[in-house]
């Protein structure tokens, strides 16, 4: 049974129970405090905590997921980075009895396969959880030979998915001694205090690796040998897409993170030293190098990037192999100088601890992994917690750097001013407005896909990234001068509305992507400028703002310049004086 087959008769068994099917959310989790989506459950939050669906009490959902903790283990039967999880989900529609007995049916009936043991709930007495017992019951119910195993918080209860939300209990099901589908009752909510309180309405949250499942169905000893690896691990004509030089492990790493990169970038990810960026940087780079030590012309990887649009696309139509391919090329220019000269570096070292990994990270920008994975014995000692407490110290120097350059003043995404004088306040929120209107002048040059990537205001200056594939001429950034000027000189009036969010994006207004907005919001207009009285500018935003653009003072971009492949970023200042604009 093919993995295609998989997916569809999973959506349309639901679909048959009376569940809507939703598409897969962005891989960019809209949660602050997560990174990634890393469970199906994440894009219906809300509806577990009373907020209507609209797509109906009863959904299921084939959802792209991505899970860094798992990256050290890639390569092994089971782990991977990037994986699809299929979940069927109810937000007070039913509840346990119904939810394994879904699972029972498609599992024993529909794929015939046979269930080795199931786990359920065995109580939690520090926060006055009690055990399973009626999962229990419903298992000997359904099939009285079905072995039941009993676990603590820790393997049988689920969640939340960042610092506080909805979690609960589970009951698991394992064939052939791996977890193949986690069902989660959703029976309370965990504050950031860690307080566990009972929700007023129960829901079902259940996640099935397709993977996994793959492995079952198509009698696979591992993942990597069912058709969603060993189809991209050849071509067209079935000849083998990876050299017999690169090590086992590697093969399997190499088709792990080529997936990753593919879905990664096409949910707008782009190579960088932070965040999400930096998680696609440490993938490419990987396989750069076994690129690298395979030393053979055949091997390239954007072979295998192609298999996977090929493989995937259908299904995630957002793939694309031209994207993928060109920002791998870039990624491989910057890095494969560097790498080669970071590999004699380490032939060199005796040892490599902490100190010395992280100096060839920042020297050569090599990842731990690669330094872990060649580094062999001499790096037997390097561990990632090591590693990464001294990335965090570098990070933190460099923040307290940054503080004591411009005095420790700044405006915060909230709309805060902290530790500023009167003179700064007003500058700052001189720059915050300056901002809104070269945001709409970038959309009104280049087009409304323009859109805010980050943005960072300091009394010095205003910084402003946004996605774009090429430098800036010399001309455009007049234009974009010239632009901003002009709606400064006509002293247009700003002005907020509270609204609710889905009113504010309807009526157009701009919004910073990776920002989670609350349900009502304040939409800041710029305008009327013209004699339709329509707003120049408009965009959901917490303020400050000056209360006419005359305020702002004469507009200056000081550099344009490349953040990452296909981001760029302007650097603007503001006249100390305002209103001198000739």
């Amino acid at each position: 049974m093919t993995s295609k087959k998989i997916r569809e008769l999973f959506l349309d068994f639901f679909k048959q129970r009376g569940h809507a099917i939703v598409p897969s959310s962005s891989l960019i989790s809209d949660d602050p405090s997560v990174l990634f989506t890393t469970a199906g459950m994440q894009q219906f939050k809300p509806y577990y905590l009373g907020e209507k669906s609209p797509y109906g009490k009863n959904v299921v959902s084939i959802q792209k997921c991505f899970r860094t903790s798992d990256i050290d283990a890639v390569g092994d039967e089971s782990h991977l980075t990037f994986f699809e999880m299929l979940g069927n989900f109810s937000f007070g529609g039913y509840f346990k009895e119904k939810a394994i007995e879904y699972a029972y049916e498609f599992l024993a009936k529909k794929l015939k396969l046979k269930i080795g043991y199931v786990s359920v709930f065995d109580g939690d007495k520090e926060n006055n959880i009690p055990p399973d017992e009626e999962s229990e019951k419903i298992w000997e119910k359904i099939d009285g030979d079905i072995e039941i195993r009993k676990a603590g918080k820790k393997d049988n209860f689920w969640g939340p998915t960042g610092e506080e939300g909805p979690c609960g209990p589970t009951t698991e099901i394992y064939i052939n001694g791996i977890e193949i589908w986690n069902i989660v009752f959703n029976e309370y909510y965990k504050d950031k205090n860690g307080k566990f309180t009972k929700l007023k309405t129960p829901g079902v949250d259940t996640g099935m690796g397709l993977e996994r499942l793959a492995m079952a169905a198509q009698n696979k000893p591992t993942i990597f040998e069912t058709d969603l690896f060993t189809d991209m691990a050849v071509d067209e004509l079935g000849q083998p897409l990876i050299p017999d030089e690169l090590p086992f492990r590697a093969k399997r790493v190499t088709l792990d993170h080529a997936r990753g990169i593919a879905f990664l970038i096409a949910d707008g990810v782009f190579p960088s030293n932070k965040d999400a960026g930096y998680v696609l940087r440490r993938l490419m780079r990987r396989i750069i190098t076994y690129e690298q030590i395979a030393n053979n012309p055949s091997f390239d990887v954007k072979k295998i990037f192609h298999r996977v649009t090929q493989k995937y696309g259908e299904f995630y139509p957002d793939l694309d192999f031209a994207d993928t391919s060109r920002l791998f090329d870039e990624e491989d220019v910057k890095f494969t100088a560097a790498l080669k000269q970071g590999l004699k570096e380490m032939d060199k070292a005796e040892f490599i601890d902490a100190d010395i990994a992280f100096d060839f990270y920042q020297s050569y920008g090599l990842p731990y992994e690669i330094i872990k994975e060649l580094g062999k014995e001499k790096a037997k000692k390097l561990t990632r917690e090591d590693f990464d407490e001294k990335f965090k110290k570098h990070q933190e120097i460099s923040r307290a750097g940054l503080d004591k350059k411009f005095g420790g003043h700044g405006l915060k995404e909230d709309g805060e001013i902290t530790g500023a004088s009167d003179d700064e306040k007003q500058k700052l929120i001189r720059l915050h407005t300056a901002t809104h209107l070269l945001h709409q002048a970038l959309a009104d040059l280049f087009g409304n896909e323009i859109k805010q990537m980050g943005s960072d205001i300091n009394p010095e200056r205003l910084r402003f990234d946004f996605p774009f594939e090429r430098k800036l001429t010399a001309e455009e950034i007049v234009k974009l001068e010239t632009i901003v000027n002009q709606k400064i000189k006509e002293n247009l009036p700003v002005r907020f509305e509270e609204k609710s969010k889905e009113e504010a994006v309807s009526e157009g207004a701009m919004a910073f992507f990776k920002t989670k907005y609350p349900d009502r919001v304040k939409v800041y207009s710029i305008g009327p400028s013209t004699s339709s009285g329509q707003a120049y500018s408009k965009e959901i935003c917490n303020g400050p703002h000056v209360r006419n653009t005359a305020e702002i003072g004469r507009f200056k971009i000081i550099k344009e310049e490349s953040v990452s492949a296909g981001v760029r970023r302007i650097k603007a200042v503001v006249e100390e004086k305002p209103n001198e604009l000739s």
